[in-house]
């Protein structure tokens, strides 16, 4: 087995080398990596259903879509990830295996921690880690969170959605209390020493320390650049949603009705008790095809001078209702 500690925290460049190691490796792996705060939705999941946007647009946190199915997290510098990737699909739904060296490695530090239903590693009743999998090519990636010492407001915050708002046929989230691993450790540690002890337990035995080559490095930003990093990829591949907005201004109120799908405005309905000297059916033909993103449509709208349509109303008011 080959064990990596990945140095990077950017969390686009970081999936992508999941992928790169399950899919041009054929030797066992074992790594540990971390990543800036940021949010990672499952393989399944609408992102937009998911996310805070406001929280997230204001604080610059990247999202970023998995391989794996499962929902939504929030990483920051105080969680560590863990990536198991094997030949065979000898253990594809037996997320026990790889949760025991896990376990262990707790264990050993005096945390009673456990494996509670199907994919959960928890102390107590309190959960720590969510865990996925995936097969891809004949090899199998079964990966991981561990909170160590995680900002809870900040995870909280960024998973925070507006009840009612949007209406999805993708795989929600299931949330649980949560609790940090170093609140339980019998003597102060620092993540970085945990991730060395979790190294040390996990590797014992014949593992070999890999770092990345500069052709590795090279093949990973390439997948980096052209799937991790894109809105196609983190966004636009959200399963079909619908959303409910309702825009206030002086003049008035709008009523908003939009189907998505791909990640683009499908359809859109506009009502309300508003006045215009266009039709607001022509507004509706222009934001219909664009990507549903705050920067798209504020974009149309600025340039179709809302107000024409709707007495008193601004484009980023209107765009900002959206989302």
């Amino acid at each position: 087995m080959l064990y990596i500690y990945l140095d990077s925290t950017d969390p686009y460049f970081n999936l992508a080398a999941e992928e790169y190691l399950l899919t041009a490796f054929s030797q066992d792996i074992f790594m540990l990596w971390r990543n800036a705060p940021s949010i990672i939705v499952g393989r399944n999941q609408n992102t937009m259903s998911e996310i805070n946007y406001d929280y997230v647009t204001a604080h610059r946190i990247p999202v970023v879509r998995r391989l794996t199915g499962g929902g939504a997290v929030f990483h920051d510098l105080g969680n560590v990830n863990y990536t198991f990737l094997v030949s065979g699909r000898g253990h594809a739904t037996d997320f026990a295996h790889f949760s025991q060296p896990i376990l262990r490695a707790l264990r050993s530090l005096g945390v009673d921690a456990s494996l509670r239903g199907r994919n959960d590693l928890c102390i107590g009743e309190r959960k720590f880690s969510g865990t996925a999998q995936c097969v891809k090519n004949g090899r199998m990636m079964h990966h991981g969170t561990l909170l160590f010492s995680a900002d809870m407001a900040d995870l909280t915050d960024a998973l925070k959605v507006k009840p009612g708002k949007i209406q999805s046929k993708g795989i929600a989230s299931v949330r649980s209390r949560v609790t940090n691993i170093s609140e339980h450790l019998h003597a102060p540690m620092t993540v970085e020493d945990f991730i060395g002890h979790v190294a040390k337990e996990v590797c014992s035995g014949d593992a070999k320390a890999y770092s990345l080559t500069e052709a590795d490095k090279a093949a990973i930003t390439k997948l980096r650049e052209e799937k991790y990093a894109t809105w196609e990829w983190n966004y636009g591949d959200s399963p079909q949603y619908q959303v409910y907005a309702e825009y206030r201004f002086p003049s008035g109120t709008a009523e908003i009705h939009l189907d998505v799908c791909d990640g683009r405005i499908r359809a859109i309905r506009i009502f309300g008790d508003f006045f215009g000297d266009r039709e607001v059916a022509l507004l509706e033909q222009a934001l219909t095809g664009l990507p549903h993103e705050r920067e798209a449509v504020e974009q149309a709208l600025s340039r179709g001078k809302v107000e024409r349509y709707l007495w008193g109303a601004d484009a980023a008011g209107f765009a900002a209702a959206l989302f």
